[in-house]
C-alpha cells in the first residue's frame, strides 16, 4: 500500500527531519505511528498525503508517487490534520461541497458515526465546540471511504466517552482493503485498536512490528516491588511495584502494554529491537 523509498526532508535552512529514510506499510492494516514529539511523526503524514514535498526520495500509495498529486490518488486518501479550520456552513452544505471528490463517500457511514458520537446531519459547524467538530470532520473522513485514511492526534480534544466512541467507530469501519496510519502520543487511546506498531526517531526506526509478533516475542506484566528482575528487558516503577518487559520464553499471551513497550524503546531500543532478531 505505501512504500518510502531513500526519503529526505527538512524545513528550510533547519537539520533534516528525515535523512535517507525508508519504510513500507500493508494493506488492511490500522497502523500506529508513535515518537516523541518533534521526532517527524506529523511531517510524514503530510508528505504521505502530498501536501509537503521531500528534497529527494519517493513516496508510493498504491505504486504511485504521491508527489504527483494524481486526482485519483488524492480521490483515495484522507488527512485528519491535529489542527484544522471548518467553514461557517452547516454540515449538509459541507457534504455537498465535498463529498463528490471522493467517489466512495457513504452517507450512510457518515449517518452512523454522527450517531454514534451523538450527532446529526442537521448540526452547524460553526456552532460546535472544537471537541464537537473534530467528531463531525472524524465522521466525514470515515465516510470517505477511502483506501487510506492518516489522522494526526484523532484523540486529542475529546472527553473520555468520545475516546470509546473512536475506537468503536474506526473499528467498524475497517476492511482488507483499508489502512489507517495514526500518529499519536496518547498511545493508551489506541493500543486496543491496532494491528501493527512503528516507533520512529526522526530517519531511525526503533520498531516496525506487528502486534501479533510483539506480544510473541514479550511478555508484559506487573510485579511486586520484591519479585526479581533480572531477566527483565525493561523495568518501570508503579504505584504497586513495577511494569516490565520479559523475553517471552514460553508463549504465554499478555495484553500490549503499547506505553511501557514505547518508554522502553527510548531508553533499552537495542535490547527490544535485539529480540526481534532472534
Amino acid at each position: 500500500m505505501i512504500k518510502i523509498e531513500g526519503l529526505t526532508f527538512k524545513y528550510g535552512k533547519r537539520a533534516s527531519v528525515f535523512q535517507d529514510f525508508s519504510l513500507e506499510m500493508e494493506a488492511g492494516k490500522v497502523i500506529g505511528l508513535l515518537g516523541k514529539n518533534g521526532t517527524g511523526k506529523s511531517t510524514l503524514l503530510y508528505l504521505l498525503s502530498g501536501l509537503l514535498r521531500p528534497q529527494a526520495g519517493h513516496l508510493y500509495f498504491r505504486g504511485v508517487d504521491v508527489q504527483k498529486r494524481l486526482p485519483q490518488s488524492l480521490a483515495d486518501m484522507y488527512l485528519v490534520p491535529e489542527e484544522f479550520t471548518l467553514p461557517n456552513l452547516s454540515l449538509n452544505q459541507f457534504v455537498r461541497l465535498n463529498a463528490s471528490f471522493y467517489p466512495r463517500f457513504s452517507r450512510e457511514i457518515l449517518r452512523n458515526c454522527l450517531e454514534d458520537f451523538g450527532l446529526n446531519e442537521d448540526i452547524h459547524l460553526g456552532e460546535l465546540s472544537m471537541g464537537q467538530k473534530k467528531k463531525a470532520y472524524m465522521c466525514f473522513a470515515l465516510a470517505a471511504n477511502t483506501s487510506l485514511l492518516l489522522m494526526d492526534e484523532p484523540t486529542n480534544g475529546l472527553d473520555i466517552p468520545s475516546k470509546s466512541q473512536f475506537r468503536k467507530v474506526l473499528a467498524s469501519g475497517m476492511s482488507e482493503e483499508k489502512s489507517v496510519v495514526i500518529s499519536t502520543h496518547q498511545v493508551r487511546d489506541i493500543d486496543r485498536l491496532l494491528d501493527h506498531v512503528i516507533v520512529i526517531d526522526g530517519s531511525q526506526v526503533l520498531l516496525d512490528e506487528s502486534v501479533v509478533r510483539i506480544t510473541d516475542k514479550l511478555f508484559f506484566a506487573e510485579q511486586g516491588m520484591s519479585d526479581p528482575t533480572d531477566d527483565a528487558l525493561y523495568v518501570q516503577p508503579s504505584v504497586h511495584g513495577n511494569s516490565v518487559i520479559l523475553p517471552n520464553h514460553y508463549g504465554e499471551e499478555s495484553p500490549l502494554n503499547l506505553e511501557l513497550l514505547f518508554n522502553a524503546l527510548l531508553t533499552e531500543s537495542e535490547k527490544i529491537q535485539k529480540i526481534f532478531t532472534e
